[in-house]
């Protein structure tokens, strides 16, 4: 048995939630042939945080600007053999908006398109670093960022877009998740771009993703669950208690349910307050911080602008703007609107948390005013639709302290035979792409059956490394 676990029979096995991991360990079970197990989704629909939505106009929207890319090969084949022929193969474009013009993303790569004080700026702070040269583990996300990209790069994009997507203050947070998830510097790379004046779009696990032909990202979960026992899938089961010596959860309008092994995968903090007797934990819940996420979609009449016929996504450092990312929802397939070529759309986000309240009242209201200031929506454009949703739990903040509050918990729940596992149930935003959530589940089932490791949660560096 994998350390920290009690020895009980590996019977029923219960999974809380129909997202991603959810549904990955819903995978691997029927894989396996295990078939005493059964799927609890608040929801009416799978999914999770990567479902999709039609509005009242026809028009599908996702919960976020998600792509799919993968660092397994067992991810990729079971998505090549869900939707065989009908994904849309892409080159990621994409770019940050600030000063008044389109810079290609990274940005520190491309600096040589900033205003020629700043450039310099950025230029002297990247300089400095790199004499520097400390290797003392920084104490913060904030002195990640001075550390590697020197203060100029930190002033200009990396501390006020970060702030915009976490809704936190950086100096708030660990740099332990950094890993792939934000471009580091090649102070070689950059002089060459700047002198040769050369464009450098190239970096990142996400350089070419695929996305599907229709029904948006959640058409992707649809059809994981199309191949599952239907008997075993619960939609609408909103789970309300978890009695861990009893092994039993609780569930608004109907009858207990029995468990052996729990897969959870909502918020690890929601988690913690729904188990009975159990108060040392539940007076852990409120240690967490995360960012709630507003996703606006704004549909267009007419083809997509010339400037914007090739851009996947946009960032947006600057505090006038409200959203800190807008996906050209449309590119990613034209089947995204009810009349391709005549229709184009729109995904902005925003992020809120309580110590960077957003006016949910006019949020909608400013967000299609910045999309008109940073000329994204044509001035005389018809907008056809504007869709608005909001989900509490955007972002899983890694805070300070977060590492060892996980070290504490995990155990915890362990000796109850509760893996909490996903991209809010692990908290570990490092690895908290799609396919790392999708693989949380397998994982946590390979570990409850077969005594295996849980590399994505135990490795996430090598993980993120290699394509495993």
């Amino acid at each position: 048995m994998p350390s920290g676990c009690v020895s009980r029979e590996r019977g029923k096995i219960l999974i809380i939630g129909g997202g991603p991991t959810g549904l990955g360990a819903a995978w691997r079970l029927n894989e396996l042939g295990h078939d005493d197990w059964e799927l609890l989704e608040r929801e009416d629909r799978f999914g999770g945080l990567a479902s999709s939505r039609v509005d009242e106009h026809g028009f599908t929207w996702d919960l976020g600007g998600h792509v799919v890319f993968s660092h397994y090969r067992y991810f990729d084949d079971v998505l090549s053999a869900l939707l065989p022929g009908q994904w849309i193969e892409h080159v990621r474009e994409a770019w940050v908006w600030m000063r008044d013009r389109f810079i290609p993303y990274p940005l520190q790569n491309n600096i040589r398109y900033l205003p020629s004080d700043e450039l310099l700026e950025c230029l002297d702070g990247l300089l400095e670093a790199h004499v520097q040269g400390d290797t003392a583990s920084p104490s913060t996300f904030a002195d990640w960022i001075v550390r590697s990209f020197g203060v100029g790069l930190a002033r200009v994009f990396m501390t006020p877009y970060n702030r915009k997507v976490w809704a936190c203050d950086p100096a708030e947070m660990t740099s332990q998740w950094v890993a792939e998830r934000v471009a580091t510097t090649d102070l070689k790379r950059i002089l060459r771009n700047v002198i040769l004046q050369r464009d450098d779009l190239s970096w990142g696990p996400n350089a070419t993703f695929r996305f599907p032909r229709t029904g948006g990202t959640g058409r992707i979960w649809n059809a994981v669950a199309e191949q599952l026992p239907p008997d075993r899938l619960r939609l609408g089961m909103e789970v309300l208690r978890i009695d861990s010596d009893s092994a039993v959860v609780h569930v608004r309008d109907g009858e207990p349910l029995h468990y052996d092994w729990l897969i959870s995968t909502m918020p690890m903090n929601v988690l913690l307050t729904r188990l009975a007797g159990c108060d040392d934990l539940r007076a852990c819940a409120e240690t967490f911080t995360y960012a709630g996420t507003h996703v606006i979609g704004v549909a267009l009449a007419g083809p997509v602008p010339e400037h914007l016929a090739t851009k996947c996504w946009i960032y947006f450092p600057e505090r006038e703007l409200p959203f800190y990312r807008a996906t050209v929802f449309s590119n990613y397939s034209p089947n995204n609107v009810p009349r391709p070529e005549r229709q184009w759309s729109l995904l902005a986000e925003v992020s809120e948390s309580p110590s960077m309240p957003v006016d949910r009242d006019r949020v909608v209201e400013q967000t299609v005013e910045g999309l008109r200031a940073a000329g994204l929506v044509p001035a005389r454009a018809t907008i056809e639709s504007i869709w608005h949703t909001f989900r509490e739990h955007g972002y899983p903040t890694p805070f300070l302290g977060r590492d060892t509050l996980l070290e504490q918990i995990e155990p915890a729940l362990c000796a109850r035979n509760i893996l909490s596992r996903g991209r809010f149930g692990a908290w570990r935003y490092e690895v908290g792409n799609m396919d790392h959530s999708f693989m949380q589940g397998v994982e946590a089932v390979d570990r409850i059956l077969r005594g295996q490791p849980e590399r994505t949660l135990e490795s996430p560096d090598l993980v993120n490394a290699v394509r495993a």
